[in-house]
């Protein structure tokens, strides 16, 4: 059912409450339905409920909503983004009657008589307008998976560390029937038990090889917990999934997985328009799975400049790897910068440049400037992203061609 006229203008009129009050409101949502529902805590991640990250991301969700409530085409990049990482949590439409129950009591509970109960109404109307218009994509998704419905078992075949902090799954059904096709740049979602929580916790990670029938591989940073606060002195916990899968998860031993999914991908892997892959640190991943499938067609003539940043060689991935495919692969040109070069490196050789990515050391020729049907695929830290989308862009760069990846709901995955 759609708006009325008088519900566009009380849910527009809430920006301002939603400005001010809104980690308020989406912190006590998310204690009180895990309290109430402990079994979600599968669904959602530990460590970004309580350092603070997800209260502010639903909350800026909830902001954008209200400000674009009469025009929500604004909000479908956004929408297919979530929808995409629902399907890989196997989120049901039951769960959005446990999260509307939730969030508007939560409203309630924040702003008191100031929730009055046309406005409740409204928020009622316009929470069930979005969930119909998501559950409905997120149908369409589940069917498109050809009968995986849920988390299948899945058994390390190899294990193999890629560089100091990278290491790489192969992971194989248990049920031996082949793999379903995907499309390189996609995801998946890993559930391991994590004991330290008496409860599984999952994590998405980009498919980091080409497509085959017999196994997925990802490849997986060792994360030690990043600082928080300007000072810099507050760690945060370190990531529960990924460092179980280091130093828990060896060959033989089992993990579920969901069958891939997510919309940042080459728009078309057989097109011949000319590529820019752009990554800093472990996302290099599913722009790996892009190079190895492009390179992997035989025929393939498309021109391909793979950039990509790293602390320092050692922590690199895939370096030997990629020196390997451009023996076979003419129209494959690397560049590589070192934030950390050390004694042993030589730029030149073994890296192009020193610092960070900086797309205003190369030439117009090295980013296919002068061929307007060039792709850009970026992924790394959202930062990082969003500066070298605007460089492109500042560099006269049609935004529709320049892709990045946000697994998060602030911004565009």
């Amino acid at each position: 059912m759609s708006l009325t006229p008088d519900q566009i203008g009380l849910i527009k009129a809430t920006v301002p409450v939603l400005q001010e009050h809104g980690v308020t409101i989406t912190k006590l949502f998310y204690d009180n339905m895990l309290k109430a529902h402990p079994e979600l805590s599968t669904v959602f991640n530990v460590s970004n409920k309580v350092h603070g990250h997800q209260p502010l991301a639903l909350a800026g969700a909830l902001f954008a909503y209200a400000s674009h409530i009469d025009d929500l085409g604004v909000l479908s990049p956004t929408v297919q983004l979530i929808c995409h990482k629902h399907a890989s949590l196997y989120i049901q439409p039951e769960h959005y009657e446990i999260v509307g129950k939730f969030l508007l009591e939560a409203m309630g509970l924040v702003l008191g008589d100031a929730l009055t109960p046309p406005l409740l109404e409204a928020w009622g109307a316009a929470y069930w307008q979005l969930a119909n218009l998501m559950i409905g994509i997120e149908a369409d998704l589940y069917k498109s998976a050809d009968g995986w419905t849920d988390f299948r078992d899945f058994v390390v075949a190899q294990k193999v560390a890629e560089s100091d902090v990278i290491t790489s799954f192969y992971l194989e059904p248990v049920d031996h029937r082949p793999l379903p096709s995907f499309i390189p740049g996609q995801y998946v979602s890993v559930q391991v038990a994590v004991p330290e929580l008496h409860h599984a916790q999952c994590r998405q990670y980009s498919l980091s090889d080409s497509p085959n029938e017999k196994y997925y591989r990802i490849s997986v940073r060792r994360d030690p917990g990043l600082s928080l606060g300007s000072d810099d002195a507050t760690p945060a916990h370190p990531g529960y999934v990924s460092n179980i899968l280091h130093d828990m998860i060896n060959q033989g031993d089992k993990v579920k997985l969901s069958h891939p999914y997510g919309d940042f991908h080459l728009t078309d892997p057989k097109a011949t328009s000319p590529l820019v892959l752009i990554s800093a640190g472990v996302g290099l991943t599913p722009l790996t799975a892009m190079v190895n499938s492009l390179t992997t067609l035989g025929n393939n003539t498309r021109l391909i400049h793979f950039i990509h940043g790293a602390h320092s060689s050692t922590s690199r991935a895939f370096s030997d790897h990629m020196v390997s495919l451009q023996k076979s692969s003419p129209n494959l040109k690397t560049t590589y910068f070192l934030t950390q070069p050390s004694e042993k490196d030589v730029e030149g050789e073994n890296y192009t440049h020193t610092g960070r990515v900086d797309l205003s050391k190369l030439s117009d020729e090295d980013l296919f400037l002068d061929m307007p049907e060039t792709e850009y695929y970026i992924c790394g830290p959202t930062g990082f992203m969003l500066s070298s989308k605007k460089a492109l862009v500042g560099k006269g760069v049609d935004e529709k061609r320049v892709h990045v990846e946000l697994f998060g709901t602030g911004g565009v995955h």
